[in-house]
């Protein structure tokens, strides 16, 4: 093991050395010369490229390298001219900025999150070691590579029988089960590079990796369940991670939002408020008194037939398309009404989201036959035409797809700056215009379109309200089944799809409240301004998905600094 207590000296001191030098020598022939935007680039190729190298986790050598990086380009940044580029360049700035400072946040509390659960991962650090050392292109000796592997098994066994009487929760459970299972993907990648072309790294290892990837395989299953209370053969399980109020905070302030939790909620039970007004008056029409949910129960049952729901979505797609160019809303290219694809989803896909998603591809939830009736059933009532009326332009155009179009053909740079409050934002903001321009014709689509703008309101409150640690993820279902009038299937779906769908803290908040951010800008430059509908729309989406306030920045012409405050109180 002597090669071994060398290797553990030597990573620190060569990651180190390797980063001295490339400090020195990043970007500096061509910083002089690089445009905002070509910087952005340069950013996220950056940033990628050491994700590429150390695909691992925890490692603080992959931290420290990444925390290095981003202290880089803030050096970088504070060193461009602000005053002396263009009004666009500065946006491109001011948003660069924001997120590489927001990187540098994130890798603190990556830190901190490996440091709570690293007591139930007491054995990685030497096989965390053995990935750093071939990101760095040393090759430890198969017998020292079997030793580890070797001594990391003893320490799953010994770590097995310290923590059996241990509790934890189950969401700081199943995130070391997690890490665990990235680890055995970074190990297995370098077994299977070595053992395919070193004979003596096979004779050496291929026993020792047997077992540990077995073992491996074994832990998290077993933290989930002895240590953190959970069934993991449960994949219809309700599992969150709570972030808490100041981590909320952190990220309304990347977000540019000058709000707490608490006033976002407020602001969403007011709006969820309108809706109940409205879906009362829309019930009375069709004669069930002021009984929403009477009315909203049956117009669910107005679903197509199977195998119609394709020829719905086209129909209505063409409907909005027409609306929008009759009222000369938004131009709309040829190429982008031509190009959009439907796609079948997955019943797996769908218990997680239970309505169609869309963009250039709009994929379609319906039932298949393979689902058993009861969730067929609740597919067909979730998916009725009324509902979908609402919902097939906020996928499509002048929803997501034409978003993306425009995206990739104006600004391109800018999609690294990906915002839900801007693409979210933007699908929702058009629900709550065509609502105020007349697009419902009857009570029915009424009803549909006030099932989604409460289901809105509802994703802000309970997805802050479980963050901040105030309800269960049983409590956010009961809320939305209670106060939005989903079916119980699809509203765990939704709730497993915000705790648990690989979706930031406030990405389910973003609709709602990135659509008040853009109607408000709406109101300022064309109500209250000199725009006109088509040109403001216009010139939105060419903007990319950046903070609506930076949107804002763009479109005025208040003067912009470095030090530019998030400041907007759109809710005014």
């Amino acid at each position: 093991m002597r090669f071994l207590s060398t290797l553990l000296l030597l990573i620190p001191a060569c990651a180190t050395a390797g980063l001295a030098a490339q400090q020195s020598s990043d970007h500096s022939p061509n910083d002089a010369r690089a445009t905002l935007p070509e910087m952005c680039a340069q950013y996220q190729e950056d940033k990628a490229t050491l994700n590429r190298l150390m695909p691992f986790t925890m490692s603080a050598m992959k931290l420290n390298r990444m925390e290095s990086l981003y202290r880089e380009w803030l050096v970088r940044l504070s060193n461009v001219d602000f005053g002396g580029i263009a009004r666009s360049e500065q946006i491109d700035w001011l948003a660069l900025n924001n997120l590489v400072k927001h990187d540098l946040g994130a890798a603190e509390t990556e830190r901190r999150k490996e440091q709570e659960v690293s007591h139930l991962l007491p054995f990685t650090s030497s096989l965390v070691g053995l990935v750093e050392a071939r990101s760095q292109r040393l090759e430890t000796p198969a017998r020292d590579v079997a030793d580890i592997f070797h001594e990391a098994l003893k320490g799953i066994e010994e770590a097995r029988e310290t923590l059996k009487e241990t509790k934890t929760s189950g969401p700081i459970a199943r995130r070391a089960a997690r890490k665990i299972s990235s680890l055995k993907q970074s190990l297995a990648n370098l077994y299977n590079f070595r053992s395919e072309y070193d004979p003596e790294f096979g004779w050496w290892c291929n026993k020792p990796w047997e077992k540990l990837k077995k073992s491996l395989t074994d832990y998290g299953p077993w933290l989930e369940k002895e240590v953190g209370g959970l069934n993991p053969e449960d994949k219809d399980a309700l599992v969150g991670d709570p972030i808490g109020r100041d981590a909320l905070l952190e990220e309304l302030a990347f977000e540019r939002i000058p709000y707490t939790p608490e006033e976002l909620i407020s602001i969403a039970e007011r709006e969820l408020a309108w809706c109940n007004e409205r879906r009362s008056n829309a019930a009375l029409r069709l004669g069930f008194k002021d009984d929403w949910k009477a009315a909203q129960t049956s117009v669910k049952e107005r679903h197509v037939d199977p195998g119609e729901q394709p020829a719905m979505i086209l129909d209505l797609a063409n409907e909005a398309v027409d609306f929008l160019e009759d009222n000369n809303l938004i131009s709309i290219p040829k190429l982008a009404k031509e190009s959009w694809r439907m796609e079948m989803m997955s019943p797996a896909r769908q218990m997680i989201s239970p309505y169609f998603t869309g963009g250039e591809v709009i994929s379609i939830a319906y039932p298949t036959k393979g689902m058993d009736h009861e969730a067929k059933l609740q597919s067909m009532r979730g998916n009725n035409q009324p509902y979908s009326h609402a919902t097939v332009h906020h996928e499509l155009i002048p929803g997501h797809h034409l978003q993306g179009y425009m995206a990739k053909r104006w600004n391109p740079q800018r999609r690294m700056f990906y915002t839900p409050f801007l693409v979210e934002g933007w699908a929702l903001y058009w629900e709550l215009q065509l609502w105020d321009w007349g697009f419902p014709r009857n009570a029915e689509e009424e009803i549909g379109m006030l099932f989604w703008r409460s289901h809105r309101c509802a994703r802000i409150i309970f997805s802050l309200n479980f963050h901040l640690g105030n309800w269960t993820p049983q409590k956010c279902v009961d809320f939305l089944v209670a106060n939005v009038g989903h079916e119980q299937r699809n509203a765990e779906a939704e709730v497993r799809r915000s705790i648990q769908g690989g979706y930031g803290p406030l990405y389910q908040c973003a609709y709602m409240l990135g659509g008040l951010q853009l109607r408000s800008l709406y109101r300022e430059l064309v109500e209250n301004g000199s725009w006109e509908k088509r040109d403001f729309h216009d010139a939105v989406l060419r903007q990319g998905p950046i903070p609506v306030d930076l949107v804002r920045a763009a479109l005025s012409n208040e003067t912009l600094n470095p030090k530019f405050a998030a400041n907007w109180r759109f809710d005014n």
